[in-house]
């Protein structure tokens, strides 16, 4: 007997393998400050629980239509479209059984065996994944750090498009690094899928995860709302990683081909849980905005203690809950060859946890900086504190 071929170009999230060694180092009795994965160890809100509660005991634990109930594609499309000034109907919507499915389903929809996708690199790994496991050519664009944080190399993104690219991956306010696009960024990346007629998946999932300022989406930019793909996600802003269920936005007659795909993977997104998602979208923000206000305090916990230790000069970054640190300085220090060696060595150290650039992508072979991504969103303020102190100590020494 034997396996798909394809199976050998399937990826996964590598940043689940550094849980597993923080559990197997917590299992010796250490305690361990984890930063590594982008989980939100808050509360689901508590209305949002007892309408979930209630949506079971009211029966909804049937299916239900594959596209999503009704009541919540009409709420969503209302709510995506206004926050991005422009107008969606229910049936541009397809609820999903969380944000990373959408990814699959959109490369699906528009990709054939050979074709090119572009996608970030560093970047949230599923894309590279998907991508490859399709038969497609993943085609990465990269990062420019700058005193700000980081800008889209918009330059090999351009030099990148060939006759065979059918897609952009954009992810704005971005998973590991933490960029947001100024507007003339967002702009560039539209004009660029339009003069080469080129769909946009825009991974929204960090869309409200936004601490001051008001967030942007590409979707508002003329020309983009017909060829682009939101990917939203209820985890983040709700706390509910575990929920699992999000939804597609886009133009019909891709999302009737999203819908389709829902049929023969899981039939329809959990019943019960759609009827609780009118809550979380219509009923009391406090919760939600309890969380965010938390998630702030550790930023600044966070960035704080990150540019408290020598040779780390961090930006405060306006949205997510990561922090991308450039640390030549201390890998020079150390004398280490490969940033693998300071994440071990922080473990067994330091007993703090993080993952680094590797765990996001393929690095190019031009790539000569190394850098870490801390996750503030599953460690409370006073463990930041003590863990990033516990890091300093083993960072500064030689």
């Amino acid at each position: 007997m034997q396996f798909a071929k394809q199976i050998n170009r399937l990826g996964t999230e590598t940043a689940f393998a550094v849980s597993a060694q923080a559990r197997a180092w917590a299992a010796k009795g250490h305690k361990v400050y984890p930063f590594h994965l982008g989980d939100i160890n808050l509360a689901t809100p508590e209305n949002i629980v007892d309408a979930t509660l209630k949506a079971i005991q009211d029966g909804n634990t049937g299916y239900c239509p594959s596209e999503g109930i009704l009541p919540l594609r009409e709420t969503l499309s209302h709510d995506v479209g206004s926050k991005r000034g422009v107008t969606y109907r229910p049936e541009n919507v397809s609820v999903q059984p969380g944000g990373k499915p959408t990814i699959g389903k959109f490369i699906a929809a528009v990709m054939n065996p050979g074709d090119e996708v572009l996608y970030p690199n560093p970047g949230y790994p599923i894309y590279e994944s998907q991508i490859e496991y399709q038969g497609g050519t993943a085609v990465p664009y990269g990062y420019i750090q700058t005193e700000s944080g980081f800008d889209i190399d918009l330059d090999r993104l351009k030099s990148s498009i060939t006759e065979k690219t059918v897609a952009i991956i954009y992810n704005n306010y971005q998973n590991p690094i933490a960029a947001e696009s100024s507007q003339e960024e967002m702009e560039a990346i539209a004009e660029l899928a339009i003069e080469n007629d080129l769909w946009v998946l825009a991974d929204d999932a960090y869309y409200e995860m936004i601490y001051q300022g008001k967030a942007r989406s590409i979707v508002s930019i003329p020309g983009m709302k017909e060829r682009t793909i939101i990917l939203y996600t209820f985890s983040k802003k709700f706390a509910m990683t575990g929920w699992r269920v999000g939804g597609a936005v886009g133009p019909e007659r891709i999302i009737n081909i999203i819908s389709k795909l829902n049929v023969n993977a899981e039939s329809c997104t959990t019943h019960f849980i759609q009827h609780a998602m009118l809550e979380a979208l219509t009923g009391d923000s406090s919760g939600s905005d309890a969380i965010l206000a938390t998630l702030k305090e550790r930023r600044a916990a966070a960035v704080a203690g990150m540019n408290a230790i020598d040779g780390i000069q961090i930006p405060t970054p306006r949205s997510t809950f990561y922090l991308f640190p450039n640390v030549n300085e201390v890998m020079k220090r150390k004398g280490f060859n490969h940033v693998d060696q300071l994440q071990v060595g922080a473990l067994e150290n330091a007993n703090v946890s993080f993952c680094t650039r590797e765990h996001f992508g393929r690095s190019s072979s031009d790539e000569t900086d190394f850098y870490i991504r801390f996750a503030y969103s599953g460690i409370s303020t006073d463990d930041i504190n003590e863990g990033l102190g516990k890091l300093k100590d083993y960072f500064e020494s030689s």
